[in-house]
């Protein structure tokens, strides 16, 4: 069904509240379909990119780590932001290596989704990782990571459970087991 006005708001200004390297907040004032005006808070992530790297033996290597805003430590895939200028691709080949020590020579895209569709501006690229062979790289100096490979079986059963609750897990693992068209 196809809208009847394509952008019932407008933004009439907007002014940038705070802003460091990885993510703003600004707000804008709208004005809405019906004439009245209104403030909108946005915060800006950008890009993001997550990986399921799947093993040949059928493994997942998952990660594990404490997240601050979680306040508990969670599974999930290796996940991060694109940097300025950075191809999708590279940003999820490098956080592979970041987290996971792998890169993979098959990187295949599954979905883009945003993360949230009210206030936070964030697009989320996902991807399922396939041969993959060892690769070094640094990873940032806020994680402290350990690695783990579990069966996609398992990985699948902790999500159904709610025992991972990243999105971009959830999302990389129900289309990695989702029956081929």
């Amino acid at each position: 069904m196809p809208d009847e006005n394509p952008n019932p708001m407008q933004k009439l200004s907007s002014r940038q509240i705070h802003k460091t390297p990885w993510l703003g907040v600004r707000e804008d004032q709208v004005r809405m379909a019906d004439g009245r005006e209104t403030a909108y808070t946005v915060i800006e992530c950008g890009h993001c990119v997550g990986v399921l790297p799947l093993t040949s033996d059928g493994n997942v290597l998952m990660v594990r780590q404490y997240r601050y805003i979680a306040g508990r430590y969670t599974w999930e895939m290796p996940t991060g932001g694109v940097r300025k200028g950075e191809r999708f691709e590279d940003a999820a080949q490098r956080e592979l290596a970041e987290e996971a020590g792998h890169r993979a020579r098959i990187l295949e895209p599954v979905c883009v989704y945003h993360t949230s569709k009210s206030s936070i501006d964030e697009t989320a690229h996902l991807y399922i990782g396939r041969e993959l062979e060892p690769a070094s790289a640094t990873a940032d100096e806020d994680e402290q990571i350990d690695v783990t490979a579990m069966p996609l079986d398992l990985v699948l059963q902790m999500v159904l459970s709610g025992e991972i609750t990243d999105s971009m897990t959830i999302i990389a693992v129900l289309h990695a087991v989702r029956p081929t068209r």
